[in-house]
């Protein structure tokens, strides 16, 4: 990677100084916000077309899709491919998988200038990655957790930086607690919680356990899971207090859905269309959001005409032909 220069305050070539990009820190939204709206990190999904979607719809804060922290060490092709952003991308938390304290030590201290903030997996719930020893296994190793918190801190010792965890509950809650506050006094920025168990999928979030938590840390807390509106995002927050949502599937199914807008609106899709195109999004990419987006502006024979289209020039015809999206 170049070594861009993406501090606070960007100058960019032929500016002066008032055209500068600004933005607000992680700690400072949540300093400043009543409640933090946040793009969760999904795999092959939150790359940064999307993020840059998102944030013209009033996100406040994105993160990457998890990146394996080995593999982005050891490969240079590996980095490459699992990070892109640009100056306006910001503010951004690139979310790594680890199981040990170097390893994401090590990652943190490679994307520092390009980023806001690292976050530890502990909520991935795949077996893949709970046999490689990533994800939701690590929250039974509460003291590995504290220290990989503590050594990413220590190494890269930035202001502003943040060092943040997101997790799954425990079928006792008083263990995610204990985590919590491990991570809390190790120097976790935040903690954002999953609520439910790494066994459940499709049972109802657990906000009671979430505001457990809040209550029990000085610290942000972020509630993820079933928010899928900005209804669901003020209604969480009244019910938990916490400082933060994340939106994962409802996000992806509808960018707008922090400015209010029940369903994706035409306007987000050509945004889409302008944005992924622009940064050379790979077609699967590109045509796998659109499926997410439109899925409740099509009927299912439609649907599925729109689903099997197999290349970028099919898609634009399509959309042309059928939603007037030129």
């Amino acid at each position: 990677m170049a070594a861009l220069d993406f501090s606070n305050e960007i100058l960019l070539p032929n500016e002066t100084s008032k055209e500068r990009f600004s933005y607000l820190t992680p700690m400072a939204l949540f300093e400043e916000k009543e409640v933090v709206k946040i793009c969760a990190p999904m795999v092959r999904y939150s790359k940064h077309a999307f993020r840059k979607l998102v944030r013209k719809y009033k996100c406040d804060l994105a993160f990457t899709p998890m990146i394996i922290s080995d593999s982005f060490v050891k490969s240079i092709k590996a980095r490459d491919t699992d990070f892109t952003t640009s100056y306006d991308d910001r503010p951004l938390i690139v979310q790594f998988a680890a199981k040990n304290s170097d390893e994401f030590a090590n990652a943190a201290e490679i994307v520092t200038p390009y980023c806001d903030g690292v976050d530890l997996n502990c909520g991935c719930p795949q077996r893949w990655a709970m046999v490689e020893g990533y994800g939701a296994c690590l929250i039974s190793k509460p003291d590995l957790v504290a220290d990989m918190v503590a050594q990413a801190k220590r190494r890269v010792n930035k202001e502003d930086f943040t060092v943040s965890i997101k997790i799954r509950i425990h079928n006792n809650i008083r263990d995610t607690v204990e985590m919590c506050r491990r991570a809390e006094k190790m120097g976790a920025h935040f903690i954002t919680v999953h609520g439910r168990t790494k066994e459940q999928r499709t049972q109802p979030v657990d906000f009671l356990a979430i505001q457990t938590i809040k209550h029990a840390v000085s610290v942000p807390v972020v509630a993820n899971g079933d928010i899928r509106s900005l209804d669901d995002t003020n209604r969480v927050h009244e019910e938990t207090q916490v400082d933060g949502v994340m939106a994962a599937r409802g996000i992806l199914a509808n960018p707008a859905m922090y400015a209010g807008y029940n369903d994706t609106p035409l306007e987000c899709i050509k945004d889409w269309l302008d944005l992924s195109l622009s940064l050379g999004t790979s077609f699967n990419c590109f045509h796998h959001h659109l499926m997410f987006m439109m899925e409740h502006l099509l009927p299912r024979v439609e649907r599925n005409v729109f689903n099997s289209l197999a290349s970028t020039s099919a898609v634009l015809e399509f959309l042309s032909q059928n939603l007037g999206i030129d």
